[in-house]
């Protein structure tokens, strides 16, 4: 929810449809701030999306999955940036500068983000801000910059997620979820939904992904546990299937056993017991 400021002159008073939109690269002596995230969970949550998609190589390919990351464009020739708290670009072309990579600009550097995400804490600012011409709004950015397909915003403290879709160059009502109160996200295909419970230290209301057929993406801890269970009822079914066939010989040795005393008391009898 980091909020990057604007360092140039206001933008002119002018309606959205006169503004001059264009895609430079960042000067590399632009100054980004370094502020701290406002809310310790924030990287957690980012984090806890981004996860299960670098199991996904369909997802990962070319992709750009950034959170607090400077998304650029220059409006009247004014460069602003904003980070979003979770970004998915893809495809992005490749990044072969020896830098450290510290923004992107749509168009220029690749597609425009499929998503953004704001979590929200207590004290949110511009998340829903159409301010277009001091400090520029995330809402008015996301909307009418940069054009983002899909915006979430997330409560984590209440589980509320509201989704909007862009649609006529706007984001209108929240978009309703599915019967299991999830969220078709194109251009990962996922859905997207809210989930309670632990993970990395913290308990509390998660954003995560489904895919088509309803199931979970898993993170990598549940992966493990996963497995150890796979291989826990794979060493139980072996050791049964061990007992199983224990058990069998020993019955087969009863059964000689018998046969042994039955032959020896016909013996007994003076019956010679026939050669099986």
């Amino acid at each position: 929810m980091t909020a990057l400021v604007d360092t140039s002159p206001p933008i002119s008073q002018t309606s959205q449809h006169e503004f001059k939109i264009t895609w430079p690269l960042l000067p590399d002596d632009f100054i980004l701030p370094d502020d701290p995230v406002e809310d310790a969970d924030q990287p957690l949550l980012a984090a806890a999306l981004r996860q299960p998609i670098t199991a996904v190589p369909d997802l990962l390919a070319d992709a750009l999955i950034v959170s607090n990351f400077a998304l650029c464009a220059a409006i009247n020739e004014r460069i602003i940036c904003k980070a979003p708290d979770w970004m998915y670009v893809r495809p992005v072309k490749p990044w072969q500068s020896t830098k450290i990579r510290r923004s992107y600009t749509p168009h220029t550097e690749g597609s425009i983000p499929q998503v953004v995400m704001e979590f929200l804490s207590e004290t949110y600012g511009e998340e829903y801000s159409v301010e277009s011409t001091q400090h520029v709004g995330k809402w008015f950015f996301y909307e009418q910059v940069i054009q983002v397909p899909i915006y979430v915003i997330f409560r984590p403290q209440a589980g509320n997620v509201e989704v909007y879709a862009l649609e006529n160059g706007r984001y209108n009502k929240p978009r309703k979820p599915n019967e299991l109160g999830r969220y078709w996200i194109p251009g990962l295909d996922l859905f997207l939904g809210v989930w309670e419970g632990s993970h990395e230290g913290r308990t509390g209301y998660w954003l995560r992904w489904w895919n088509a057929q309803g199931e979970l993406l898993l993170w990598s801890e549940e992966l493990t546990e996963q497995e150890r269970q796979r291989a826990k009822q794979e060493r139980q079914g072996a050791e049964q299937g061990h007992q199983g066939a224990e058990q069998e010989r020993q019955e087969k040795e009863l059964v000689q056993q018998r046969i042994k005393v039955l032959e020896e008391k016909l013996r007994s009898l003076g019956v010679m017991p026939e050669e099986v």
